[in-house]
């Protein structure tokens, strides 16, 4: 579904990603671990195309995004939940979730996209005619995932969505990222709790200084010494 190939992006006279190859095939979870500033929110504004790279190329179901606008990628059926949910505070949580069906055509698609979103967060439901800025931060990453899922993307890309988040929150999130999969959205995820990425993904990358140093299964990243002692607290 997702390739990158040899991809390099700068920001000004930085590198962020040096030669940058992965690939994401339907139906998986797919998850990107590294510390702060190795190039995981480059790697998801790249494929948004909110960032360009000056080298290699990315393909989304065997064409090119290179000169793809971001709201047309979107229509392509990619959607991102930004890191730090982002939400319009002043917006009620129906309002917010229907910016996000905004290319969205024909209300009976409207209607079940979000009928859909309230099944996976029945609290949105409950806080639907609240304003936004009021929920807590778990309501509030509930409404960005949300948000996302109402443009009824085949790839969702996810930054950070357990960030601030208590860890009773942190296990919801989680299992709702199960349960997207298992309705059949693909899920690039990038987090910094490596724990619960490596436990929902199939496969996993790590990145390094803007550069992929390891790729396996999640199960054989999670046993690995060198990532168990990088970034499992070990």
């Amino acid at each position: 579904m997702l390739v990158l190939r040899k991809v390099d992006v700068h920001y000004g006279p930085i590198q962020a990603l040096h030669d940058v190859s992965l690939e994401i095939a339907e139906g998986e979870i797919v998850t990107l671990i590294g510390a702060n500033g190795a190039g995981k929110s480059t790697t998801l504004r790249l494929v948004s195309g909110l960032v360009r790279s000056t080298s290699g190329e990315v393909l989304f179901e065997n064409a090119s995004l290179a000169k793809v606008a971001p709201h047309d990628i979107v229509a392509r059926g990619i959607g991102q939940v930004p890191e730090g949910r982002r939400v319009f505070a002043g917006l009620t949580v129906l309002e917010n979730l229907e910016m996000g069906a905004y290319l969205v055509r024909g209300r009976q698609r409207v209607r079940e996209a979000l009928e859909e979103v309230f099944e996976l967060f029945p609290r949105l439901r409950e806080r639907r005619t609240q304003r936004a800025g009021t929920l807590s931060g778990g309501e509030q990453q509930m409404l960005a995932i949300g948000r996302t899922l109402m443009s009824r993307p085949k790839l969702l890309l996810l930054d950070e969505p357990s960030l601030g988040l208590a860890p009773t929150l942190v296990q919801t999130i989680f299992g709702v990222i199960a349960d997207i999969q298992r309705r059949g959205v693909t899920i690039l995820l990038v987090e910094q709790n490596a724990h619960m990425a490596l436990r929902v993904a199939d496969r996993g990358y790590v990145l390094e200084t803007g550069r992929i140093v390891l790729a396996d299964t999640a199960a054989n990243l999670e046993a690995s010494p060198e990532v168990r002692a990088a970034y499992l607290g070990e």
